[in-house]
C-alpha cells in the first residue's frame, strides 16, 4: 500500500511539535490498518487473563483468589508484548526507504522514532484498560484509592515508555520486520521469571535470585501493592530506577544507531 506523506511542501524551519503530532498520527493510522496486529493487541490481554485464571488458577496456591494475584502480572506481560511491537514498525520504516524520504524533508530522527514510541504507548494504555476490564469481569476487586491508581499507572507507563524505546533500538539494528518481531517473544519470557504468576519462594533456589533482581518483579509488586492497598516498601523506587535506566540507555543508543543508519 502506498503511503501518503503529509509533510511535503512545507517551508523550513519546521515546527518540531507539528512534525511530532504528524508522526504520531501516521503511526497510529498504520496500526489501525494492520487488523491482525490490532486484533492481537486487543485479544491477547483477554486470552492471557482467561488462560491463567481458569486453566492454571485452580492448581496454583497464592493465599487468596488467583485472579487477584495474577492480574498485575498479566498487565505487565501484555504491556511488554505491546511495547516490543514498536521495533517492527521501526524496522519496516528502515527497510522500505520511507526514512530517506522523511529525512529529505528535514524531519528529525527524534520525531520519527518518537512517533512510533508514542503510538505504542497509546496502544498499550488501551490494552491495559482492556486487561483491567476483563479482570474486573472475572472477579478482580482492587481496593486502591485514586492516588494509588495513578501511582500504579505511572509505573506501568514509565516501563512501557522504556521498553518501547528499547524495542525501537532493536528495530534499528535488525534487517527485517520478522527479526524485530522475535524480540517480542524474547521479552515476553521476562515476566515469567518473576512474581507475576507464582510467589517467588515457590521457584527453585537458583531461580529465586534471578526473579528478585530483574525489573519485572519490583514493577509487579508495586502495581499489586497499590491496587490492593498493601505495603509496597521500596519497590516503586526500584521499579522507577530500572525503567528510567533502560529509558536513558535506549534513547541514547537509538540516537546513535539512527544517525549511523541514515548518514
Amino acid at each position: 500500500m502506498t503511503e501518503t506523506i503529509v509533510l511535503r511542501n512545507r517551508p523550513r524551519p519546521t515546527s518540531l511539535g507539528t512534525d511530532m503530532v504528524t508522526m504520531i498520527a501516521r503511526c497510529t493510522r498504520l496500526t489501525s490498518r494492520d487488523l491482525d496486529a490490532l486484533m492481537m493487541a486487543l485479544m491477547l490481554p483477554i486470552m492471557m487473563m482467561v488462560l491463567f485464571v481458569y486453566l492454571f488458577g485452580g492448581a496454583i496456591q497464592t493465599g487468596g483468589d488467583y485472579v487477584t494475584y495474577v492480574s498485575p502480572g498479566v498487565l505487565l506481560l501484555c504491556t511488554v508484548w505491546g511495547a516490543a511491537q514498536t521495533g517492527v514498525g521501526v524496522a519496516n520504516d528502515m527497510s522500505t526507504g520511507i526514512i530517506d524520504r522523511f529525512r529529505s524533508m528535514d524531519v528529525s530522527g527524534a520525531v520519527l522514532l518518537g512517533g512510533h514510541v508514542t503510538a505504542s504507548v497509546i496502544k498499550n494504555i488501551v490494552s491495559t484498560v482492556v486487561v483491567i476490564a476483563v479482570a474486573l469481569l472475572i472477579g478482580f476487586r482492587p481496593e486502591a484509592s485514586l492516588l494509588q491508581w495513578l501511582a500504579a499507572g505511572g509505573i506501568l507507563v514509565t516501563f512501557i515508555l522504556a521498553m518501547s524505546w528499547l524495542s525501537a533500538v532493536v528495530g534499528l539494528l535488525t534487517k527485517s520486520t520478522d527479526a524485530a518481531a522475535s524480540f517480542a517473544f524474547i521479552m515476553m519470557f521476562l515476566p515469567y521469571v518473576s512474581s507475576a504468576f507464582v510467589p517467588i519462594n515457590t521457584l527453585p533456589g537458583w531461580l529465586q535470585g534471578v526473579a528478585k533482581h530483574q525489573p519485572s518483579t519490583p514493577i509487579i509488586e508495586s502495581v499489586r501493592g497499590f491496587l490492593l492497598d498493601r505495603p509496597v516498601g521500596n519497590n516503586p523506587w526500584i521499579a522507577l530506577t530500572w525503567s528510567v535506566g533502560i529509558l536513558v540507555v535506549s534513547v541514547t543508543l537509538a540516537a546513535v544507531f539512527f544517525q549511523k543508519k541514515t548518514d
